[in-house]
Formats: structure tokens, sequence, C-alpha cells
């Protein structure tokens, strides 16, 4: 794995949590009525890191304002349908981004998180992104790197974006988001959503619970505060709600709980296998229909599904591009095509998200939000209309509760009960 020297702790860090701790969160004293949002995602941040690895920065921000007990994802919980779900309000099966990876049966094409041309392509988005939502409000939005952003949704690109480059280093990402927040006030972004690949990448190699994951964990928390001394010194400071969260947790796995499904299904039966460990979408051949699903149903810890038959409450496997069968391997198990390399250990995602460890973190602080506010486990849809009401935007329709969020707010419900 690469090391990330960037993340190591630094002095800023100290400055940063007395600015967390002591700078008042309240709008200035004029009340200006600008708004700003700045979001980021810590890809695979689970809900407990905190708990298990220091991060004295994200304490500070619960301590200044808001942290959910856990972020239940969206199924499955993949990083690419769970950041388009966040953008969107609406879950996978809504918006169509159902997998990192899928068949589209309209169109024929396969989408693939490695593929740009498919990446890019505003066929494969539904949904209107709080990016889209902005700037058909008049509001000027950026993105760093956030799913979706690099395509046209509705002939829409937000003002300012990012093609997406896995090495670009994060400290950059960050003076760059600055940057957009010092542009001249009819250039300057309200809306701003940047990305971090990790702990992801490290969470699968060593595994959630692994010691080693611990200096990431601590780095990442040193690098949210090297963008708060950043920010602390701009003067929309006092106008911008922060919201720190992510798209999934981590589950650790090994191989001794894995699953072969060659032991038990001919890939010759299907026409399409898409999807990875633990979550695939099989399309059946039309005369191993019966055959494949009982050869399914008949492996251990696996959950098969038919398509439109997956339980309610995941919503998940009316769309199209959710195959004939959706399966899903039980926690901490993992289903492959191929048996696990020598000692192979270490983590994934992907689960039920009734799995606890599929929970992702949110913190919030900033002129709308509490302080020292427990924020009880919520849905990510309802992040998209919690924005729209940061930043006063009409929403578009969305699968988000916002009476959920209420409670974090200084001012409940308001706005996003539709009385402003």
């Amino acid at each position: 794995m690469t090391d990330y020297p960037e993340l190591t702790f630094s002095f800023f860090l100290l400055i940063a949590l007395f600015t967390i701790l002591f700078t008042s969160c309240n709008r200035a004293p004029e009340d200006s009525a600008d708004r700003y949002v700045v979001m980021v995602s810590l890809d695979g941040f689970r809900y407990d890191y905190p708990d298990l690895y220091a991060t004295p920065v994200l304490d500070s921000v619960e301590k200044a304002g808001v942290r959910a007990v856990s972020l239940q994802p969206s199924f499955p919980t993949k990083t690419f349908p769970n950041h388009y779900t966040i953008a969107t309000g609406l879950y996978p099966d809504h918006h169509g981004i159902v997998l990192n990876n899928f068949f589209d049966p309209e169109s024929g094409m396969t989408y693939s998180i490695g593929n740009r041309q498919r990446v890019e392509d505003p066929y494969f988005y539904s949904g209107e992104p709080v990016w889209v939502t902005a700037e058909k409000q008049g509001i000027k939005a950026a993105s760093f790197y956030w799913v979706g952003s690099e395509t046209s949704v509705e002939g829409i690109y937000p003002t300012y974006w990012k093609k997406y480059d896995h090495q670009f280093p994060y400290t950059q990402r960050i003076d760059t988001v600055i940057a957009w927040l010092q542009l001249p006030p009819e250039k300057r972004p309200h809306l701003i959503t940047w990305y971090i690949d990790q702990p992801d990448g490290w969470g699968h190699h060593t595994g959630p619970e692994n010691p080693e994951i611990g200096p990431l964990i601590s780095g990442l928390d040193s690098l949210l505060g090297y963008f708060f001394n950043k920010l602390r010194n701009l003067p929309v400071y006092h106008e911008t709600d922060v919201i720190i969260t992510s798209d999934h947790g981590m589950e650790t796995i090994s191989g001794n709980r894995w699953v072969n499904l060659t032991d038990y299904l001919n890939p010759e039966w299907f026409s399409h296998i898409t999807g990875s460990n633990p979550v695939w979408d099989l399309w059946i051949h039309k005369e191993y229909d019966s055959l494949a699903y009982v050869k399914v149903a008949s492996i251990p810890h696996v959950q098969v599904w038919k398509s439109g038959e997956v339980p309610e409450r995941l919503h998940y496997g009316t769309n199209p591009r959710c195959g004939d069968l959706v399966i899903a391997a039980d926690s901490n198990w993992s289903i492959s095509w191929k048996n696990p390399g020598p000692g192979f250990s270490g983590g994934t995602h992907g689960y039920d998200n009734t799995n606890k460890n599929m929970h992702a973190i949110f913190y919030a602080c900033g002129p709308d939000f509490k302080k020292g506010y427990s924020q009880p486990v919520f849905e990510n849809v309802d992040i998209y209309p919690l924005i729209c009401y940061l930043l006063d935007l009409i929403p578009a329709a969305n699968d988000g509760k916002p009476e959920r969020v209420f409670g974090m707010l200084k001012e409940e419900g308001g706005r996003m009960n539709g009385e402003g």
C-alpha cells in the first residue's frame, strides 16, 4: 500500500483544535443572508473509527456542532451508489447507479467506475444532484471529484469541477476549495462538495479493526485540521456550514468465510454478471431460469432475491439494471467466482445496510447547526434535503425525510418544511 506522508500530525492541528472549540459558530453580527455549505466525504470512514482511533479534530467538531450516532448508507453499501445517493437524495434503485459496475439492458452498455467514457456519460445518471439544483436556482456550485460531477446531468455541470485524478494531493484539494471560497462574490461558489479516497483503500487492505489503520485515521483527522485552519481565516467562515461524512463503513473478512460461487453455479448460465464481493447482479439465460434460482438459493451464507422481490426496506431491485437475481453475502462473508489467495484477510463493504459496520460518519458544524448535539441514526438520502434547506433551495423530488434531521438544526423545520 501507498504511504501518505501528508497525513501525519502537524502543529497546525493544535491551531485547528482551538479554532473549532473557541471560535464562535454563529453568523457574524450583521447576520448576512449569504450562506455557504462545504461537504467533504472520506471514503469508507466507518462510524466508530473516531472511537477506535485518535481523532482530536473530529472530537472538537462534535463539541462545537453535531455528531450523528451513525449515518445509514443505502443498499448496496458501495461507493458510487452511495455518493450519488448523498448528492441526489435518491436510493440507488431510483437514481440508476445501482452498483459500482452494472449492465444497462436498454442501451446494452455496461457501466464501470474504471471506464471514463461511461463515468462521464449523462445517460446513466437519473435524479438531480444538489449542485444541479443549486445552479438551476442561481447558486454557483463547485465539486472536487464527487460522483456524478464529471458529467452534465440535465445538461448542467457545477460551475467549477475537476476530472478525477487519484494521485492529486489531498492538501492541494483543500487549497483549491479554499481558493474557490476566496473568489470575488460574483464568481464564488456557495456549495462545494469534495472527496478523499481514504480510508477505504487501507480498510480493504488491513481490515477496519487492524491497528495498522490507526495512523491513517489520525492523519485524515489532521487533514481536516488543515482545512479548518485555512477556513477560519476567510471572511466567509462565519457564514459557512461544514458537513463531514462518508459513503459507507467497512467489515472484517477473511479466507475462512469465503464462498466460491463456481462450486454451485456455472457462469455460462448467465448473460451478464455484474458487481463485486459481496453483492452481485445476475442476468440469466432464459433456458436456465428455474435452475439458476434453485442453485443460488442453496448456497450457504448467501441471500438471493428475484427481481422485484428484494425486501422493501432495502429499496432495491426494481430498476432494470439490477438484473434477474440479486445475491448478497451474509455479513463477514465473501462471495466471488474464485478461491481466495493464501492467507487472505482484510475488509470490504456492500452488505445489508442494517449491518452497523456498514454505517458511516456524519459531523456538521456552522451557523445553522446546534452545538454539542448527538443526532440519532438517519439515512443518507436525508442529506440532500438538508443541504437544500441550508442554501434556501427548493429541492427536486427525492427519497429523503427531512424530519429525521430537524433536530440537529437551530431552527427546526422552517425552510425544510416549505415555510420559507
